[in-house]
């Protein structure tokens, strides 16, 4: 006896609820990874950011390496504060929530000549006047002591030279602590400034490794006085560090555990 074969109508209806689940399948993943997708955008924007250290100028306060956690409402929120290349979008001008850095704070910013991302130390706010003579940095018009604690031998990462650096102990006006700075001498190009006036709504930054730095001072050819709109965040911890570091040779070397260390 022949077994009788479904009719093609007999077919279609069987099918019809397996694609209807695979389409609701489909768009269910779809809802979630757009959820996900939006959740990330927004907390990498607004609250995370996370960078890594590629150059010597924040020495030794940053070292080569270092990965860190920068606070992204720390300042408020403006079109840079936009992760990966969303910062590029038509979006209008200014800053909400602004709030303008403490003296000292380490900063994430974008260059705002190349768009660069960078990492300096505030050294001027808005109304100050700055200048550097023969090493020494002046702020209105008042000395900024720094005390030399000891020389250092440390190798650059890009060029593998051994650079021999002055070790100095600063604090800027209004802070509570002090920071370590490097000096290679002081009759380096950027050692001898005019005298630079911060405008409003604008920061003054500089390199703790002062002489390795292309900040504030060079107008030219680095980032010159920067907006408080280009300002990503706050430095506030290094979260990790893959730093390698030779030290048969008398070399500086930084502390090995560099986890979770607040700046």
């Amino acid at each position: 006896m022949d077994t009788p074969k479904p009719s093609d109508a007999e077919k279609t209806a069987d099918t019809a609820p397996e694609k209807r689940l695979t389409g609701a399948w489909l768009w269910s993943e779809f809802k979630f990874f757009a959820r996900l997708g939006a959740f990330i955008l927004a907390f990498v924007t607004l609250v995370w950011g996370h960078f890594k250290i590629p150059s010597e100028s924040m020495q030794p306060t940053l070292e080569v390496g270092d990965h860190l956690y920068v606070s992204k409402y720390a300042y408020g929120y403006s079109k840079h504060s936009l992760p990966y290349l969303l910062h590029n979008l038509p979006l209008p001008e200014g800053r909400i929530f602004s709030k303008v850095p403490d003296r000292g704070d380490v900063v994430v910013f974008r260059n705002p000549k190349s768009g660069i991302i960078m990492i300096k130390r505030v050294v001027g706010l808005p109304g100050d006047t700055v200048q550097v003579r023969r090493g020494q940095l002046y702020l209105n018009g008042d000395l900024v002591p720094r005390e030399r604690i000891d020389g250092r031998l440390y190798r650059e990462h890009a060029t593998k030279e051994v650079r021999s650096v002055n070790v100095y102990r600063q604090t800027l006006p209004g802070m509570e602590s002090s920071f370590i700075i490097y000096e290679r001498d002081d009759s380096y190009p950027l050692d001898n400034t005019p005298a630079f006036i911060v405008p409003e709504d604008a920061l003054f930054f500089m390199g703790d490794n002062r002489d390795n730095s292309i900040d504030s001072r060079a107008p030219r050819n680095g980032p010159g006085i920067v907006p408080m709109n280009n300002v990503m965040g706050r430095a506030d911890r290094i979260m990790f560090s893959l730093k390698r570091c030779n030290r048969s040779e008398d070399l500086y070397c930084p502390a090995k555990r560099r986890v979770m260390k607040k700046l």
